[in-house]
């Protein structure tokens, strides 16, 4: 498999309706916490308060990566285009949604690790960086971005996929695959803060970027080192992760 994300004519009325999902989430998570500080922790939230954000801003940083992988499954379909890529995408975000478990999980330990001593913060934001960019530089990381830069191979696989759950597991092992690609990069939301609106706007570039962008896999390389590089500026630049330092900042 060679080359970025197919797209074509074709597909692009269907998944417009995604790059239209994610404007809305956008738009309400700027409206909701945009000029709000970026926290520490789950920000107070319930556990099902906390999904529900979780997939919401999965929502608007990664549908609009996923448009081009889209709209290339609803060309390999004959009849009922939209209604169909719109189950591949749910299931797509179930995945993440289902992420969010472990997410508040780790929101919930590192937020009782901001409200330790200012050096054990620190530490903590250090090992963020540390493991998010090794991550970055990893096998794994390459094999997940390769499925999803080059999904040729996935749509072949996806036609052979048998009855009425075909949408769904399709969605679901893009979703996987994604995952497997991104979840490094979610994790500095964790030092950022969650709601930190500015990290999730260069995050979402930056995963658009790794999917969409012929350098792309220069781009995660790129940023796996950054992130290495911040594991140790943090000891002299607290301020670098404000969820985890007390160094808040405002979202947007």
């Amino acid at each position: 498999m060679t080359g970025g994300p197919v797209t074509g004519r074709r597909g692009a009325g269907p998944a417009g309706l995604l790059l239209i999902a994610a404007a809305a989430a956008w738009v309400w998570m700027v409206t909701r916490w945009g000029g709000t500080q970026a926290m520490p922790g789950t920000m107070s939230l319930g556990l099902s308060a906390f999904l529900a954000v979780w997939t919401l801003m999965m929502a608007a940083m990664m549908l609009p990566a996923t448009t081009s992988v889209a709209a290339l499954y609803a060309r390999t379909m004959t009849v009922h285009r939209t209604p169909r890529m719109v189950v591949f995408t749910v299931a797509y975000l179930l995945v993440w949604a289902a992420a969010g478990l472990p997410a508040y999980v780790l929101a919930v330990g590192l937020g009782r690790a901001a409200s330790l001593p200012a050096a054990t913060g620190t530490a903590v934001a250090a090992a963020v960086f540390a493991v998010s960019g090794v991550y970055q530089l990893t096998p794994l990381k390459d094999r997940c971005l390769a499925r999803c830069r080059s999904p040729i191979g996935l749509m072949l696989r996806y036609a052979s996929y048998p009855g009425l759950s075909r949408d769904l597991r399709a969605g679901a092992h893009h979703g996987a695959f994604c995952l497997g690609c991104c979840w490094s990069l979610m994790v500095l939301l964790a030092a950022f803060g969650l709601m930190n609106l500015w990290a999730m706007v260069v995050l979402a570039a930056v995963i658009t970027a790794e999917k969409l962008a012929p350098a792309g896999r220069l781009v995660a390389r790129t940023v796996g080192v950054a992130s290495i590089a911040l594991a140790v500026a943090v000891f002299w630049v607290p301020a670098l992760a404000p969820g985890l330092t007390g160094g808040g900042t405002t979202g947007m």
